[in-house]
C-alpha cells in the first residue's frame, strides 16, 4: 500500500486551534470483519491491534476526572474488540452518551447474537455504515453480499426499536460516495434514503450523515495508483469554504488509537500524526484537558476533506 503521508505534509491548510473538548473518539482497533475500498484506517479482518483492558481503564479515568461526558467508539468493528462490552457498561453506568460506529454486517458475526439487544440495553446511539440504499453500489464499495448483510442486520435493528418513533434508540446512516468525488446534499440524500429504504425494505432511521472520502491509507493508496490522487486533492481544494472551518471536529474533541495515544482527529491518527506535549507523543494516562485547551492543532492537505462543500466529518455535513 502506498504511503499517502508524503503527499500531504506540505499544506496551505490555514491554521487552527482547538476551543474545547466536548468528546472523546475511541479506536479500540483496527480489527473488522471487513475490507472496504474507502476505509481511511485501513481495517481488515488480518489486523491484530485492539485494545486492551487497561488502557480502557485509563480512558475511563480520564473521562471521569476531567468530566467529557461524550465518547464515540469506533475502529474497525469495534463490536470484536473482547473489551467493548466492558468499555460500554462502564460508559453507561457513568451517564455518558454512547455512540457506536457499525458496520451492521459485524451484527451476523458468530457471537455477536445478542449484540443488538445489548447495544438497546445500554441505551447507546448506532452510526451504521450504509453507503448507498442501491445494492451494486454498496457491495462494488465493500464486497459481494454486503448489502444484503447489511438490510438484514437494518431489519433486526428496527425490530429491537432502533430508529423507531418514541423509543430513544438511534439509528443514523453514514454516507461514503462511491469513488473521488464529493458526496450529495446531505438533507436530499436523507429523503432519499428514507424514501427507498422504506417502500423497498420497510427500514426506518434517524439521520444520514454524508462524509467525504479522506485522500488517505487505503482510499489515498488507490488514488495514487490510479494517478488520480493531485485530481481528487483539486477538487478538495477548490471546495474548500473558509466558514466550515469554524465547525471541523478537531476544535472540540480527541481521537484515542488502541495504544491510548492522543491525536487531533482519527484521521491524524492513520497518517501517525500525533498531539505532542514537550515533544513527547500524549497519552491518556497522563494528559489532562487543560494541556489540550487552545493547543494548535497538526494539519495537512488532507483537511481540506473536512471543509470541501457542506464540510464533512464524522458528525455529516455541517450545513
Amino acid at each position: 500500500m502506498r504511503a499517502t503521508l508524503p503527499y500531504l505534509e506540505s499544506t496551505d491548510f490555514p491554521d487552527i486551534k482547538r476551543l474545547s473538548i466536548n468528546a472523546l473518539q475511541i479506536n479500540i482497533g483496527y480489527l473488522c470483519n471487513q475490507s472496504c475500498l474507502h476505509c481511511h484506517v485501513n481495517a481488515g479482518p488480518r489486523r491484530t491491534e485492539v485494545m486492551n483492558k487497561e488502557t480502557i481503564d485509563q480512558v475511563l479515568a480520564f473521562i471521569d476526572r476531567e468530566g467529557v461526558k461524550n465518547i464515540d467508539i469506533t475502529g474497525g468493528a469495534p463490536e470484536l474488540n473482547p473489551n467493548f462490552r466492558y468499555l460500554v457498561k462502564e460508559a453507561f453506568a457513568m451517564g455518558l452518551r454512547i455512540i457506536n460506529r457499525c458496520n451492521l454486517t459485524v451484527l451476523l458475526e458468530p457471537g455477536q447474537e445478542d449484540t443488538i439487544d445489548f447495544l438497546a440495553q445500554h441505551q447507546v446511539e448506532i452510526v451504521a455504515s450504509l453507503p448507498c440504499y442501491l445494492k451494486d453500489n454498496v457491495d462494488n464499495q465493500r464486497g459481494e453480499g454486503v448489502y444484503d448483510k447489511s438490510i438484514s442486520a437494518l431489519k433486526k435493528l428496527n425490530q429491537a426499536g432502533y430508529g423507531k418513533k418514541d423509543t430513544g434508540l438511534i439509528l443514523d446512516f453514514m454516507f461514503n460516495p462511491v469513488g473521488p468525488v464529493l458526496p450529495p446534499e446531505q438533507a436530499s440524500l436523507e429523503q432519499d434514503y428514507k424514501r427507498e429504504l422504506k417502500q423497498n425494505h420497510d427500514i426506518e432511521f434517524n439521520r444520514l450523515y454524508t462524509l467525504v472520502n479522506m485522500p488517505i491509507q487505503r482510499f489515498g493508496s488507490t488514488l495514487i495508483s490510479k494517478g488520480k490522487f493531485s485530481e481528487y486533492m483539486d477538487l478538495l481544494k477548490l471546495s474548500h469554504r473558509e466558514n466550515n472551518i469554524d465547525s471541523v471536529m478537531c476544535r472540540s474533541l480527541v481521537s484515542i488509537d488502541w495504544q491510548g495515544y492522543l491525536y487531533d482527529c482519527d484521521f491524524n491518527q492513520m497518517l501517525g500524526m500525533p498531539i505532542n506535549v514537550r515533544n513527547t507523543p500524549a497519552h491518556i494516562s497522563n494528559i489532562d484537558i487543560e494541556n489540550l485547551k487552545d493547543s494548535t492543532i497538526s494539519i495537512g492537505d488532507h483537511c481540506y476533506g473536512c471543509t470541501a462543500g457542506n464540510g464533512s466529518s464524522c458528525g455529516g455535513a455541517f450545513n
